[in-house]
């Protein structure tokens, strides 16, 4: 059973929030103070990365510690078989703790591929709605009245009023919001009304790059195409003036659906403070994967650059974590599931790859902590005509293989495309605009980041 010491643990993950979108990152369109509050009392992540930047393996990742190779969620396609992977909702669950999880769940529905280790359950059927959505409750659906994120916190404070006091409880709170379509509550939309700044790669175009960033189809200036906007646009826009309105309508919305986010944050918290809980209270606040807010003109995510792996982590947990804590070291979403066994007092299974954050929650460094770091995507051509890849990112270069085939994986499209290479210097072009693989000047990198990413390759069992 769960130990004395045992604290509880709210783990919030959000939908598409990008690291830029929340105000303890630096950002300069927004205002997030709830989220930063998670931080600012305690410690800030600026590496944290997903390792496949797509919502259903990401969130497999999460559960299980593991990367997609090893679970089999590979694509949106693949579920999470709670009878043959053990997930830390399990793990907690049987060591006493009162475990539940409101919100997208998005790894299958029916059998074993409902939410498993969970005392209770209400998420929403694949993706959900933001506006009355229906959701699954325990196995019956149901419509509740309202907007997607309210909704998700006025579930999670119900289970919260109605637990027992004598267990610690496991509670994931998973928002919608920010995901497409960009629908925010009504009662935000008098928000962000002025014009959102570009980023400084809005008008990339994709020269000195691989042939992959030039195909993608996920480009700002066809969003209207796809039913991701709220407003119809107007049918005398063109060319440069659809793109522009498009982000703006974009990105006014997105930070709609982030300020609801933001709000029930602030509730959550607030509960904790209330109760006189919140310093024997470990709270997470992450995402499933980054975003594109119009950078290299784009939205949307999937490529290994940094906009699409990077996600935010902040945690606060007052017993153990020093407030206004900062750290740099590279960290994963499969580090999330050994950290949470860590501090609840359960053995880390040997099969989970991640590792616990703890010892630098504690701010130390850890002894031989990772320097770099493995990244795939599988869904060929599937969406936005993005390739499948594979990379290693060191803290100074990212290393980029497009090779080019679908491998069988769930939902890809059957079509080789040529292989190819491409090698950034993070230091010198931090916005990953110049490919120096074919750089003179790199041949000794390449030759060093070819070899460190079959080691990882070996290391973590991914031979496909």
């Amino acid at each position: 059973m769960s130990s004395p010491n045992s604290p509880n643990i709210l783990l919030i993950v959000s939908d598409d929030h990008a690291a830029p979108a929340i105000s303890c990152y630096g950002s300069q369109i927004n205002s997030t103070p709830n989220i930063d509050r998670i931080g600012n009392e305690g410690m800030r992540f600026n590496n944290c990365f997903c390792t496949n930047a797509i919502c259903t393996p990401a969130r497999g990742s999460i559960m299980t510690g593991k990367y997609s190779h090893k679970t089999g969620i590979k694509t949106l396609g693949d579920t999470l078989d709670h009878g043959k992977e053990q997930t830390v909702a399990q793990l907690l669950n049987h060591r006493g703790y009162q475990t539940a999880i409101v919100g997208k769940w998005h790894l299958g529905h029916g059998g074993n591929s409902d939410p498993g280790g969970f005392d209770y359950w209400n998420v929403f059927p694949v993706q959900g709605k933001h506006i009355e959505p229906e959701m699954i409750e325990m196995g019956q659906r149901k419509t509740f009245k309202g907007y997607s994120a309210d909704i998700v916190t006025d579930c999670s404070l119900a289970w919260l009023q109605r637990r027992a006091d004598d267990a610690p409880f496991f509670l994931m709170a998973t928002y919608k919001a920010t995901h497409d379509p960009f629908f925010p509550s009504p009662k935000h939309r008098h928000l962000y009304t002025e014009p959102i700044p570009e980023p400084l790669t809005f008008d990339d175009t994709y020269q000195n790059r691989a042939a992959a960033a030039a195909m993608s189809t996920a480009k700002v200036d066809a969003m209207h195409l796809k039913n991701h906007l709220p407003e119809p646009v107007s049918a005398h826009l063109t060319g440069d003036e659809l793109k522009r309105w498009n982000y703006q309508c974009y990105m006014q919305n997105y930070l709609r659906c982030a300020h609801a986010i933001d709000e029930n944050v602030g509730r959550l918290l607030d509960y904790l403070d209330d109760e006189d809980i919140a310093k024997n209270t470990l709270v997470i606040y992450s995402a499933d994967h980054g975003f594109f807010l119009g950078d290299h003109g784009w939205y949307d995510k999937r490529f290994m650059y940094e906009e699409s792996i990077r996600i935010p982590l902040l945690v606060r947990y007052p017993r153990e974590i020093p407030a206004a804590g900062v750290n740099e070291q590279i960290t994963l979403n499969v580090d999330f599931a050994p950290t949470l066994l860590d501090y609840a007092g359960v053995s880390i299974p040997a099969d989970m790859q991640g590792e616990s954050l703890r010892a630098s929650l504690r701010g130390e460094v850890p002894a031989a902590w990772r320097t770099s770091m493995y990244y795939r995507y599988w869904m060929h051509l599937a969406h936005f005509n993005i390739p499948a890849h594979y990379g290693v990112r060191t803290e100074r270069y990212k290393l980029i293989y497009y090779y080019g085939q679908a491998l069988g994986s769930a939902g890809a499209i059957n079509k080789e495309t040529p292989p190819e290479w491409e090698l950034f210097d993070l230091e010198k072009d931090p916005h990953e605009m110049n490919n120096v693989y074919a750089d003179a000047a790199y041949v000794d990198v390449v030759a060093e980041l070819k070899q460190e990413l079959q080691r990882l390759r070996d290391e973590l069992g991914d031979d496909e």
